[in-house]
């Protein structure tokens, strides 16, 4: 096939004709998929270094293991599920590392910079700041559900696989997660 087909092809597609070996569908799924890791990286943590590696080792193990998936029509959540791992394994080595979590300081200087100049790019920009400032404050297990529910539009069912936790506790967790980002951010919204 040409290249150009497999940019026509949708994504349930693609995940068969990767679990068949073929190299290109495989491409065309990375190139589709690579940016939403990395934006669901990108507001989990503050490394941007750490965002690429992150988003590189998903990546690669999504590559490695689409044979395994049994159900293409799952191929979301179970990608949502390999970045949920790996995050996790994340703040498992690095939970010492005090530069992990986003400290008010730094909030609080980003809050400052609001007035940087005129127009509406600079304030979606900035609003764009102020919510990943007030998302990396959450502690790791809110950011991880609000994160999901919010920008993957995930149900509570599948954040609760996905995460290995009861439904109650999801629930839980996201009011929790969304009060306090409405506590944080209530001077703007």
């Amino acid at each position: 096939m040409a290249k150009s087909i497999y940019k026509k092809r949708d994504i349930n597609t693609l995940v068969i004709l990767a679990q068949r070996g073929d190299v290109k569908a495989l491409e065309e799924l990375i190139k589709r998929v690579q940016k939403n890791i990395f934006t669901m990286f990108s507001y989990l943590t503050d490394k941007r270094q750490d965002i690429a590696d992150l988003t590189q080792e998903a990546l690669l193990k999504m590559a490695k293991n689409i044979d395994k998936l049994k159900d293409s029509r799952c191929f979301k959540s179970w990608l949502n599920q390999i970045v949920t791992n790996i995050f996790y394994d994340y703040v498992k080595k690095y939970a010492k590392d005090k530069n992990l979590d986003l400290d008010n300081g730094k909030l609080l200087e980003i809050k400052d910079k609001i007035g940087c100049e005129p127009g509406e790019r600079c304030l979606f920009s900035e609003m764009e700041k102020l919510i990943k400032a007030a998302l990396l404050s959450l502690p790791e297990n809110l950011r991880l559900v609000i994160i999901l529910r919010e920008l993957e539009g995930l149900s509570y069912e599948d954040i609760s696989k996905i995460t290995n936790t009861t439904l109650g506790t999801v629930k839980s967790r996201i009011s929790r997660a969304r009060l306090k980002l409405q506590d944080q951010l209530k001077e703007f919204i």
